[in-house]
């Protein structure tokens, strides 16, 4: 059996600030993705659920989650596991993940992990888990060590990793949430950027801790809001090549305030302005030409994982940062440069699981979701594939897939 697995990122934080308009188009767009490839097996890992004022907009999540559980379009995906890390009021363990699994009534033979009982179990049924996460079994999640954090203060960043079996062939699917970057002016004091640094340390840890010898080793699939940037400094020297930089400085502290970069003859034409939350550069038309993938040469931050991390080939434009303004879909914020922040990743055993059959022209899609809509501040990203899981069934320990690489 070939079974169309639906693998989708979405940084949902910009649907809670605004449930009555974004939210619907936010659910149209996921809907007809769904539609297009039907996959049998729907994995959705959120993040920043619950938004940027959580307090306030944990209620809008239920209904969210309501929404897409009785939906029409999923109604043959009759056993779905949700699991929402919604406790705001524990800093040490909130991340604001959530994670949502939908299984097609046709996928037979599914078994979920069992991390406590270390054995596979079959999903049955619908389940909704959010109050009784830190004691799930189905589950590991983790924040990451509170000294890992930017000046160790606490923010919703960590990982849960869930254990799937379909037929004869078992994988691991882990949501991941990483470091932002907290300044533009600090990202291009030097390259690679001290952000960078401090997202290449929290996801060594990830990759640690999935691949250590707790459990067996199996084929693992990585996707969230990795907060991936470009290089900030290459990017702008390649971005103001013929500019000339002025350096504003606060009159109370002497710090740099903001980056001036002109023209040196045409009218000295204002080319890019950088301040710790701006960056507002003249023509963001380069971010969007041919995807933008012409900067992908500055998106460096995975070489660093080349023997642990593959990636399919980027043919959409940056993932972050849209507008939030409903009416401008393709629009940039002049907040940050823009970047692929979320992404999906695997490990080269995954790789191997995509099955790529010569008639069948594009049986591996790996893009954005709602290109010319608001989807709010991140355009939702996923990989449709078909996996080989050939005949048979899951015995201890004994997957055909899962030979490790």
């Amino acid at each position: 059996m070939m079974a169309g697995i639906l693998l989708v990122t979405a940084n949902v934080g910009s649907l809670f600030e605004d449930p009555e308009n974004l939210q619907k188009t936010w659910l149209q767009e996921f809907y007809q993705t769904v539609q297009t490839h039907r996959p049998l097996f729907l994995a959705l890992h959120c993040q920043e659920v619950g938004g940027k004022n959580y307090e306030a907009s944990m209620t809008h999540v239920d209904s969210f989650i309501k929404e897409l559980l009785s939906s029409d379009v999923m109604k043959d995906y009759n056993r779905a596991r949700v699991y929402l890390d919604k406790n705001y009021k524990s800093q040490e363990q909130f991340t604001a993940l959530g994670c949502c699994y939908f299984i097609h009534e046709s996928l037979k033979n599914i078994q979920q992990f069992d991390f406590k009982a270390k054995k596979f179990r079959k999903v049955v049924g619908k389940e909704v888990c959010s109050d009784a996460l830190p004691s799930a079994a189905s589950l590991e999640k983790e924040k990451f060590p509170q000294d890992y954090f930017p000046e160790s203060k606490w923010s919703r960043k960590g990982f849960i990793r869930t254990r799937w079996a379909l037929a004869d062939c078992a994988f691991d699917l882990v949501n991941i949430h990483l470091f932002h970057d907290a300044s533009n002016l600090v990202a291009w004091e030097k390259s690679p950027s001290v952000y960078s640094g401090t997202r290449q340390k929290a996801l060594g840890f990830v990759l640690d801790r999935i691949t250590d010898q707790r459990f067996e080793r199996l084929p693992y699939f990585i996707f969230g809001d990795f907060n991936f940037r470009l290089d900030s400094k290459q990017v702008i020297e390649s971005l103001c090549s013929t500019a000339s930089m002025q350096t504003v400085r606060s009159t109370d502290t002497n710090e740099v305030d903001k980056l001036i970069f002109r023209e040196s003859d045409n009218d000295h034409k204002v080319v890019l302005q950088l301040e710790k939350k701006l960056f507002n550069y003249i023509n963001q038309d380069v971010f969007r030409e041919n995807n933008g993938t012409q900067l992908l040469e500055f998106d460096r931050e995975l070489s660093v994982f080349k023997e642990r991390l593959q990636e399919l080939d980027i043919s959409f434009p940056p993932s972050y940062p849209y507008s939030e303004d409903s009416s401008q879909g393709k629009q940039y914020m002049n907040t940050r440069c823009p970047a692929w922040c979320d992404r999906i990743l695997m490990s080269s055993s995954a790789r191997d699981l995509l099955l790529k059959p010569e008639n069948e022209e594009k049986s591996i899609t790996y893009d954005n979701i709602g290109p010319s809509v608001c989807m709010g501040d991140h355009k939702p990203v996923y990989l449709f594939f078909r996996l080989n899981t050939g005949a048979g069934k899951p015995h201890a320990n004994k997957h055909k897939c899962c030979v490790l690489q």
